[in-house]
């Protein structure tokens, strides 16, 4: 399944509290229950203003669907050409 990286712009992410996070979770969550096992989230990098979030998708509009149904922003959606690591060098 293809996989995306999603941009959002929140200011003042870094700044967010353990609650907070846990509430987008859970929001995030319940949308992808009801939209079914086609898309999953697979993690979040939580940074100064921006949260970068992997999904693993059917396409584009799925993601920014979930996007819209949670109310988050999805300032850029991104398909994943190739994933490379250290190993990749080997």
């Amino acid at each position: 399944m293809p996989k995306f990286v999603i941009e959002r712009e929140i200011p003042g992410a870094g700044k967010l509290t353990p609650e907070q996070l846990k509430a987008i979770s859970q929001t995030s969550c319940g949308v992808l229950d009801k939209m079914g096992s086609q898309i999953q989230w697979v993690h979040s990098y939580v940074t100064d203003n921006k949260i970068y979030c992997i999904y693993n998708a059917p396409n584009e509009e799925m993601v920014r669907e979930h996007a819209k149904q949670g109310g988050f922003p999805a300032n850029s959606v991104s398909r994943v050409a190739a994933i490379i690591d250290p190993v990749t060098a080997e």
